[in-house]
């Protein structure tokens, strides 16, 4: 974990409780985090997702890979170093969120299993919603699929620290979901999604 710098710092509890807030907005705040290669499809399935949730009326917000670097962590590169620091400040974000009561879509391929594990503990030290959805596929379909175009640079040695290609991908050992997006319609897929979310209580039933 990253070490406490400031001193004398104390967390402030207000009066409002998460539970009133999620009762206010009618559902329970969690994390939803969408791990696979680029390309698997967890932006598509994450936006499809969010615009159904928003249409019954939840409030939800979707963090996403690139819009976060061009912000918040726009100081990092994709170093192990870089792309560790990343994800936990991302963590950080998904659970002020969450305490808000707000369903968080967070799409990012987080391919360091304890890095996804840190945002887990984040989540679980406060009591947390965290549901690790893998959207899993294979290399061979995320290259042919290459909507940036980035696996062909990575292959021609353009991008460095590509994971996939010169960086590695640590598949999930325990997820919550398991998205096949190379054999699942994307229909298909938002519907799973709903349905784990009713069943695990985020959503009403």
């Amino acid at each position: 974990m990253t070490e406490q710098k400031a001193t004398n710092v104390h967390w402030h509890a207000g009066e409002v409780t998460r539970a009133e807030r999620g009762q206010l907005l009618g559902q329970k705040g969690a994390t939803i985090w969408f791990t696979g290669l680029s390309g698997s499809g967890k932006s598509t399935v994450a936006v499809a997702l969010e615009k159904v949730l928003h249409a019954q009326g939840r409030l939800v917000y979707r963090l996403d890979g690139d819009n976060v670097r061009l912000g918040i962590n726009k100081n990092l590169g994709f170093s192990a170093e870089d792309r560790t620091e990343n994800i936990r400040r991302i963590g950080e974000i998904a659970k002020l969120f969450v305490d808000a009561g707000v369903i968080v879509l967070s799409s990012f391929v987080s391919p360091y299993r304890a890095d996804r594990d840190v945002v887990r503990k984040l989540h679980a030290d406060g009591g947390m919603d965290f549901i690790e959805v893998y959207v899993e596929v294979p290399l061979a379909e995320a290259e042919k699929r290459d909507p940036k175009g980035l696996y062909k640079k990575a292959r021609a040695g353009e991008i460095k620290n590509f994971t996939g290609i010169s960086d590695p991908y640590e598949a999930p050992e325990a997820p919550e979901l398991v998205l096949h997006s190379a054999e699942m319609s994307l229909e298909l897929e938002v519907e799973t999604l709903l349905t784990m979310l009713k069943n695990r209580g985020i959503l009403p039933a």
